[in-house]
């Protein structure tokens, strides 16, 4: 009985633990640098679209990088790993605040994303996973809650460390206190007793087709992310171009962002009361159904009234992810497995930001990119309701976990 009580408390701290360090490491890695567009401006005269570019630079870093470490997870543990990945993050923050040169702020977030938020993200998801045999869904959402807050604190924190330090003060500042909160952290990391990935992985023995669940995960999370990215992106400028102003405008995007904490973790029951790909697939008619209706909107309140509605359920499908690689994969490939499908997630988030803009700039109006964002949806839908069919049949009943 103490043992069963000292397990059940161990996964949820493990839990905690991962959603704290995805929380500072991704939400400054993610969105984090929207902070700095006006600082930066200033002091070196840099155009946005450059300054736009370290951001992507850590995302190209974070999808080549989650494959490798991903797989140095599986063979040295993730512990090791992901005090590698808390180091180095620090490492880069603080090292940025001392950029002279474009060069130097891109080549230090590529990094910080390749070694950084890749040691840390692919991991420690995998790692979730294993902790919890039955439930995962639930655990998996907080995990994902926890970064969905970081990334909607960390820019207002940073903005506020600004206004007290300046630029350089403030990434100096984020390095450090990523250094000192984080790498105690990382070293309570402890994988979970072995009855508990054996029986995960008895499961999953039978799972003959793994390289064929991967790929079509991987091709449907490209389509998911390419949906999900260019509300993200251009959401507010699509709302100032209606004539509201910059701060109203946030305010839709931020109860969004606030509606997407909720539905991170209520998609988790979901995927543990009717399965992940099935809450993976509901997610995303969610999103697709709803993405173009923000074209036909014109007033703030009833932007304020879509977004939160639209928000809750697009937020549910990185969870349904996370969900599905957990109960489609075995438990000594899971980190690879994790690290390859989240690189195609990275790639299409970065595909469709830019798409969106570009097909902006081609039509000059908003309404032909919230449509090739739906189409996208459609074709990630086809996909996952592909995988839905597959992992039913009997044939192959062992995959879910």
């Amino acid at each position: 009985m103490m043992r069963h009580v000292s397990t059940e408390t161990d996964r949820w701290k493990m839990v905690a633990i991962v959603a704290t360090i995805l929380a500072v490491i991704m939400g400054q890695l993610v969105n984090g640098l929207s902070s700095f567009f006006t600082p930066l401006e200033a002091a070196f005269g840099w155009t946005r679209a450059d300054i736009a570019l370290i951001n992507t630079a850590g995302l190209v870093g974070l999808a080549i990088g989650g494959i490798g470490m991903g797989v140095l997870a599986d063979r040295i543990g993730v512990r090791a790993v992901s005090l590698v990945g808390v180091a180095v993050s620090a490492a880069c923050f603080a090292a940025a605040s001392a950029a002279q040169s474009l060069w130097q702020l891109y080549a230090l977030f590529f990094v910080a994303g390749a070694l950084g938020g890749g040691a840390v993200f692919g991991p420690l998801i995998a790692l979730t996973g294993r902790w919890f045999t039955t439930g995962a869904g639930l655990a998996l959402g907080l995990v994902a809650a926890g970064q969905a807050i970081g990334q909607g604190a960390v820019p207002v924190f940073n903005v506020l460390m600004i206004e007290a330090l300046g630029w350089r003060g403030a990434l100096f500042s984020y390095g450090a206190i990523t250094a000192v909160g984080l790498l105690p952290l990382a070293f309570m990391l402890k994988s979970p007793p072995p009855a508990a990935v054996a029986a995960q992985a008895h499961a999953s023995r039978n799972n003959a087709r793994f390289g064929l669940v991967v790929a079509l995960m991987s091709v449907a999370v490209f389509w998911c992310c390419t949906l999900m990215s260019i509300p993200l992106v251009h959401l507010l400028p699509l709302i100032e171009a209606c004539g509201i102003p910059s701060a109203q405008a946030g305010g839709a995007v931020f109860v969004m962002m606030l509606a997407a904490i909720g539905g991170r973790v209520a998609f988790g029951r979901v995927a543990d009361m009717i399965g992940p790909v099935q809450a993976w697939f509901v997610a995303s008619l969610w999103q697709t159904s709803l993405v173009f209706g923000f074209t036909g909107i014109g007033s703030l309140p009833l932007f304020l009234a879509f977004a939160p509605i639209y928000g809750f359920g697009y937020a549910g499908v990185m969870t349904a992810i996370l969900a599905s690689l957990k109960s489609l994969t075995p438990p000594e490939s899971r980190a690879s497995a994790t690290g390859i499908v989240i690189a195609f997630a990275w790639v299409g988030h970065g595909f469709g930001g830019y798409s969106g803009g570009a097909i902006f700039d081609w039509t000059l109006n908003y309404t032909a990119a919230f449509g090739f964002a739906a189409v996208a949806g459609l074709v990630n839908l086809c996909i996952v309701g592909t995988l839905w069919v597959m992992t039913s049949t009997p044939r192959e009943a062992g995959l879910a976990a």
